[in-house]
């Protein structure tokens, strides 16, 4: 179905939005239990104590990388780590989490329009009409197959703090495909990590007065562990490396199926019902995938 794309590259894509679907909705439902520097703080605190282990011998041996390319490390970890994530749960503080994914749904036509501008990437027919296809299906998903949802939609200001954070996203995905020859990509997300970790500790101070012990409620402590290590680790882990094989504009069109995911977990988890929407959404979707995917 989708050209030059093997199985272990086809997972590498699908995971991310698998993973991420969840984060919006949970960085919503808990945003009354545990504020957004915290929330942000204890995710990548708790992502980089789940990778050491496994990044350690990798992340001495490209220390001299990691000097050499002290900025690059730098800047994708401010911007695509620290910034991007407190930034969606700041913005979740002040819309809602259909808002959120709404405005996600931007993140591979800002891909496409930085790579234009910046990095003088070409514009194919196929990737064009499988993103417009594409883009179609998640607001048919999101809008509840209601076009007047859409022709309604107003930002609020919790809608633009989420949309200066997709921006940040593309540019990071973008970056991403600059990664320097022979640095792990695993071990540059643990070192990226560690980054946000101290970046995001003042900001947690401030925020929470430091302290300590923390009290959750039993919501709260699973979400903390669910964004730790799934829509964190994993999921950036095999983003990353998706961009090393497919590029940065297909890598980022997957990202298109956080509400399809959205739509079969709330199916099996919530018991919710699937409409024909849904089904069109779907297959929308699919077939922008499968139409980008062939110049991929």
């Amino acid at each position: 179905m989708f050209k030059k794309l093997n199985l272990t590259t086809l997972l590498l894509l699908i995971a991310p939005p698998l993973f991420w679907a969840g984060n919006f909705v949970i960085g919503r439902i808990v945003r009354d239990d545990i504020g957004p520097m915290s929330l942000s703080f204890w995710r990548w605190l708790i992502a980089f104590c789940f990778l050491l282990p496994f990044t350690y011998k990798h992340i001495k041996s490209d220390w001299s990388l990691y000097k050499q390319h002290k900025f690059f490390v730098l800047k994708t970890a401010i911007v695509g780590v620290t910034a991007f994530n407190t930034l969606v749960y700041l913005g979740l503080h002040g819309t809602t989490a259909t808002n959120a994914l709404l405005l996600n749904s931007t993140v591979p036509v800002l891909i496409i329009l930085f790579g234009l501008l910046f990095y003088k990437q070409r514009l194919y027919t196929l990737p064009t009409i499988g993103l417009i296809l594409s883009l179609i299906g998640v607001a048919t998903i999101i809008s509840n197959g209601n076009l007047q949802t859409l022709i309604n939609f107003s930002f609020n200001p919790g809608d633009i703090i989420v949309f200066v954070a997709m921006i940040c996203w593309a540019i990071y995905t973008l970056w991403m495909k600059s990664t320097p020859q022979g640095m792990n990509r695993t071990a540059l997300t643990s070192v990226q990590i560690a980054i946000a970790v101290i970046a995001l500790f003042p900001l947690w101070l401030w925020e929470s007065g430091a302290q300590l012990p923390i009290y959750l409620n039993s919501n709260a402590k699973l979400a903390l562990l669910y964004v730790g290590i799934f829509p964190s680790v994993i999921a950036y882990v095999c983003y990353s490396l998706a961009i090393s094989r497919v590029g940065p504009m297909l890598t980022g069109l997957f990202i298109h199926l956080m509400p399809v995911f959205g739509v079969i977990l709330a199916a099996v988890f919530a018991k919710e019902s699937i409409h024909a929407y849904h089904l069109i959404g779907i297959a929308l979707i699919a077939f922008g995938l499968i139409l980008s995917s062939r110049h991929s």
